[in-house]
């Protein structure tokens, strides 16, 4: 279950959406889809989140994103070139206003040296705009990772939207 505080912001970015016009679609890796849950979790939320890429494989960000398979060779899954890859690839497939991406490692496995437990690339994508991407070590376990995650990607949302004094979590 996910925090009232992380609800509320979701609320409170569909609410804005909704009175600019503006539609929402993520893709997601180390998330699973909580954020889109987060989101549709709200009544009213179709009006807003169009759909939602759980892109766990690479196989899958490729055919489903079109993130380049040279950058997944290159850098990684887990990484600001796929972040962004798959924002753009969701704004561009979904015809959205805004796409949110996450990937990165969760754990408690899957770290390295370079890449910890709790290492997340969040990005945010808007049409006509430019493509943000945060890099983010949370603390904790797998449950806290994913949930600072959520809380995060919806306040990178709230930003691109033009509200500086959109809440960071985590």
């Amino acid at each position: 279950m996910l925090p009232q505080e992380t609800l509320d912001a979701a609320r409170d970015l569909l609410a804005a959406m909704e009175a600019r016009g503006l539609t929402l679609a993520t893709a997601e890796s180390c998330t699973g889809g909580l954020i889109a849950a987060a989101l549709t979790a709200i009544p009213g939320s179709s009006a807003v989140v169009t759909r939602a890429y759980v892109t766990y494989s690479n196989e899958a960000k490729q055919q489903e994103l079109g993130v380049p398979a040279g950058v997944l060779e290159s850098v990684g899954a887990v990484s600001e070139a796929a972040a962004l890859a798959m924002a753009e690839g969701a704004l561009r497939r979904a015809g959205v206003d805004l796409a949110l991406s996450c990937t990165g490692i969760a754990g408690p496995g899957g770290a390295t040296p370079a890449k910890p437990v709790g290492l997340v690339f969040i990005g945010a994508a808007r049409r006509g705009g430019e493509t943000v991407v945060q890099r983010h070590v949370f603390p904790g376990d797998r449950a806290a990772v994913r949930a600072a995650t959520v809380a995060e990607a919806l306040a990178l949302a709230a930003r691109s939207l033009g509200d500086p004094g959109a809440a960071c979590f985590g």
